[in-house]
């Protein structure tokens, strides 16, 4: 591996391994996300998991169907921010009520942020793996201080995601990327919902402590994408890596950078 090689998978295992969501929006709004979850209702996760499957199908119609589409080898990491952040300012003047219509959209900006992070990183998007590997970003947290890193490393989601996206990059190739009857496709968009849920939790939470308003909203929004680009980043430098070399050597070249770091 050339040493230019080396320095980007150091960069991305520095974003990858960085404090998850929670942390950055405390950082942000300098209170604990642990008090907004007392805040919200009862059951209220499985709403949130409702609406973030709900998200992804939707994020899956309106935007992963045309990401093959050419555009500037740069990514738009600026306009998408600006995106999310005037939702989230609507979404924070209504408060928790609005989470079910604010989350779709966003989800899908993001989306097309991720793709467009990907496409700066050559990725071919009309590559029916590189669309599920957009997908695959919403499942990356990144790690707090509280985590276990055997359950939330890099790797591991990946490893434990591989067998779902394999069948179902397969599916997206001969059949493209309708829903309905397809069991991989909904299996795959459950499995990444059960993590992206707990990012979408700890945003839900944030917006729940009193007086956050549209200003919080917008912000919290802001972290919120500016955290999955950062994933996204992190993620298609590896993937980059991967073509040039193989999946085996950058994972053993990552692994060894994580030891001594």
């Amino acid at each position: 591996m050339t040493l230019e090689d080396i320095a980007a998978l150091q960069s991305a295992k520095r974003i990858l391994e960085n404090p998850g969501l929670a942390a950055k929006i405390t950082n942000v709004i300098g209170k604990p996300i642990e008090k907004g979850m007392e805040l919200l209702p009862e059951r209220w996760s499985e709403a949130i998991n409702d609406v973030t499957r709900k998200a992804l199908e939707a994020a899956l119609d309106s935007a992963l169907a045309t990401l093959g589409k050419t555009s500037q080898p740069r990514s738009s990491n600026i306009w998408h921010k600006m995106a999310v952040t005037a939702t989230g300012a609507g979404g924070g003047a209504v408060g928790l009520p609005a989470l079910a219509v604010e989350r779709p959209v966003s989800t899908t900006i993001m989306l097309r942020s991720i793709a467009d992070i990907a496409r700066s990183e050559n990725e071919d998007l009309r590559s029916p793996a590189a669309k599920i590997a957009c997908l695959e970003v919403f499942a990356l947290g990144g790690r707090s201080s509280r985590d276990d890193a055997t359950d939330t490393g890099y790797f591991t989601i990946r490893a434990a995601l591989a067998k779902t996206i394999t069948e179902a990059a397969e599916y997206v190739a001969e059949r493209g990327l309708a829903m309905e009857g397809a069991p991989v496709m909904i299996r795959l968009i459950s499995q990444i919902a059960s993590r992206f849920g707990v990012a979408v939790s700890e945003k839900a939470a944030a917006q729940a402590i009193p007086a956050i308003g549209a200003v919080g909203g917008a912000l919290i929004n802001l972290v919120f994408i500016d955290h999955f680009q950062d994933m996204a980043r992190g993620h298609f430098i590896v993937r980059r890596l991967e073509r040039s070399y193989t999946p085996e050597a950058v994972r053993d070249a990552y692994m060894a950078m994580e030891r001594h770091t």
